[in-house]
């Protein structure tokens, strides 16, 4: 179809084509092609040349632009047709519709023009290289690059940095390294490429060592690295290279604000959010386009100001699946399942496609709030009404509604007849189950299989270790803390983090590291008077060591959420919620001593655990206990 057509004069300078005119040069007229905005535009440029007859052989470097700006407006067919209508297209030809058919990730159609060429014994250039080569798959990349080892191209800067992507995005970093490391010239974009290599597959030393080494940086390079930081859970890092971006004047743009917010929601840092959000606002060069919507809607949702994400989500015109999918997402972790239902059935009544991750976050509502009836439901519209098929991960939160709701049973049946092969995740999901509701029998059962399978890792043999020590089988905890160590895997400890004026600060259980240590700890014993007075019982039957019942009290006083909490309170004006953010699930003793010292204080405390966030208000938790 073509566009509206263009009330913008067809030239700026000359002036329009009219039968009278005089056409101006074609180096002129390349660059008219060129900055042509719709194809309509294009189309009547195209028949004033055919009418002055400057097309096919007169002019073949006329025919390359039409080539590319057609693609570049999304009329690939009309490149195709013209290319086909050219006796004996020369090399600038063959290389502008390879590279037309590589823009549009059109690989193997690329490949065949490529093919085509040789077999016409035309000789490919560099220019021919860099266009075969933008998004070519390894395989194939790895073939082209004998053809420019051949063809004595294979030292040109260009095609060498697109040799360089090639391995990188293939995943074969030792080979990009190698081609890098022997380039004898480089510059900023050959250091990009291997920068977001680095980056890319997690080896962000190597990254940062090159980032820092480097003379010259755009705001590409600066994107790449806090990019890396925010993928690779270093959250912090990325946060501190964007203060440092900006403080060496650098602009940043949609994708900077993208990856800050990521790191931002990462680590549940609401003040350094609210700050880019409003850089945002205030900044012409940064378009609030639906990207860094989605990256604002799912920054407060992680950080627990559930109101601000929807605030977002309502302000955006043209919604796409993302964005729905994200405040879903958000009203799922926050345990809203009636708002994420809601939301779910308005998206499908507006005939917008759900996504495999759309079932993720409703499936996932589903679960927090116990519907397990609408979680079959929803499970089994997937393939019968959506055409998609299940992953581990949808199997997941069936396997967490149904474990959740005591049908242990039901869920261990459901993996054994999946479709697809269960990974680790899904067993350790059935294991979390178990372990809550004490089924010691198929919890080994599982554990069992997925140290034969060398599928353990540290979250199985915890759950495993939590089921034999509920139960006070002291020799089962010691088998499993052996081979704990035989496997190389430990126990990841828990942090809790808060924000307070800008910075986070984290606690270890016991943590006596924080400047303020004592003063916390002054508070962290008057929070136990409190709640002892309000008839608070320490609950000593969770913590899974085999010491005394005073050293149980003494290590649930010190689990990280309560000195987080405790210097949220000496940090902070009364009245003021307090935020936590818990790599791990908050466990029983913190959770009803957060219920207390909400009522006490009569402060609001917002706590996102791995699992999901708490809202404690007056005594209360917005989970209703359900977690």
């Amino acid at each position: 179809m073509f566009t509206t057509m263009s009330t913008a004069p067809l030239f700026t300078t000359p002036p329009p084509l009219t039968a009278t005119n005089d056409l101006p040069p074609p180096d002129k007229l390349a660059v008219v092609i060129s900055n042509s905005k719709s194809s309509t535009q294009l189309v009547r440029i195209h028949a004033a040349l055919y009418r002055h007859n400057l097309l096919l052989h007169q002019q073949p470097i006329l025919n390359f632009h039409l080539l590319r700006a057609y693609s570049s407006l999304n009329r690939l067919d009309y490149s195709v047709t013209l290319f086909n209508q050219t006796h004996d297209p020369n090399i600038f030809l063959y290389t502008a519709i390879i590279h037309c058919h590589a823009q549009h990730n059109l690989h193997e159609q690329a490949l065949l023009y490529y093919s085509q060429m040789l077999a016409r014994n035309i000789e490919p250039n560099a220019f021919t290289f860099s266009s075969i080569l933008k998004s070519c798959p390894l395989k194939p990349g790895i073939a082209i690059h004998s053809h420019t080892i051949k063809f004595g191209l294979d030292k040109d800067l260009y095609v060498r940095t697109c040799l360089v992507d090639v391995y990188a995005r293939g995943g074969d970093v030792l080979s990009a390294q190698k081609l890098f490391d022997n380039m004898s010239e480089r510059n900023l974009v050959s250091i990009t490429t291997m920068l977001s290599c680095y980056a890319k597959h997690g080896d962000i030393a190597a990254a940062r060592l090159l980032f820092d080494g480097m003379q010259e940086k755009d705001v590409v390079c600066w994107n790449v690295m806090i990019d890396g930081y925010a993928q690779h859970g270093l959250p912090n890092e990325a946060l501190v290279l964007f203060r440092r971006m900006l403080a060496v004047r650098l602009k940043p743009d949609e994708i900077t604000v993208v990856s800050v917010l990521s790191a931002c929601g990462q680590i549940g840092a609401l003040e350094s959010g609210r700050w880019v959000h409003s850089y945002i606002e205030n900044n012409i060069g940064i378009r609030f386009n639906v990207q860094v919507a989605t990256a604002l809607i799912d920054m407060y949702s992680k950080c627990g100001s559930l109101e601000d994400a929807r605030l977002v989500f309502d302000m955006v015109n043209e919604k796409d699946v993302v964005a729905w999918n994200s405040m879903i997402v958000g009203y799922a972790i926050h345990g809203s399942s009636k708002d994420a239902l809601q939301l779910f059935n308005e998206m499908c009544s507006i005939r917008v496609r759900p996504t495999h991750i759309t079932f993720i976050g409703i499936l996932n509502a589903c679960a927090h709030a116990g519907l397990v009836n609408e979680g079959w439901r929803l499970f089994n519209s997937m393939q019968d009404e959506y055409a998609i098929e299940p992953k581990n991960e949808h199997y997941g939160c069936m396997v967490n509604l149904l474990g959740r709701a005591g049908q242990i049973e039901e869920a261990y049946e459901l993996v054994k007849n999946m479709k697809i092969e269960p990974d680790s995740v899904l067993w350790g999901t059935l294991l979390g189950a178990c372990t809550l509701h004490g089924n010691i029998g198929l919890g080994e059962k599982i554990a069992e299989f997925l140290v034969s399978q060398n599928l353990a890792n540290s979250g199985t043999c915890i759950l495993l270790s939590n089921i034999y020590a509920a139960k006070g089988n002291w020799d089962g905890v010691a088998r499993v803390r052996t081979l704990m160590k035989e496997i190389g895997v430990q126990k990841e400890p828990g942090c809790s983090s808060i924000e307070v004026n800008n910075k986070i600060h984290e606690f270890l259980a016991g943590d006596l590291k924080h400047p303020k240590s004592k003063e916390i700890y002054m508070k962290l014993q008057q929070m136990n008077g409190w709640i002892k007075a309000q008839g608070y019982t320490p609950q000593t039957d969770i913590v899974l060591h085999d010491i005394g019942e005073a050293q149980k009290e003494r290590s649930l006083e010190v689990h990280s959420e309560k000195l987080a909490i405790a210097f949220g309170l000496i940090s902070t004006q009364p009245g003021t919620t307090i935020k936590i953010v818990k790599n791990l699930r908050v466990c029983l003793d913190c959770h009803a001593v957060t219920k207390l010292i909400s009522k006490i204080t009569g402060r609001q405390i917002v706590m996102r655990d791995r699992i999901r966030f708490h809202h404690f208000v007056n005594g209360s938790c917005s989970c209703g206990d359900y977690w």
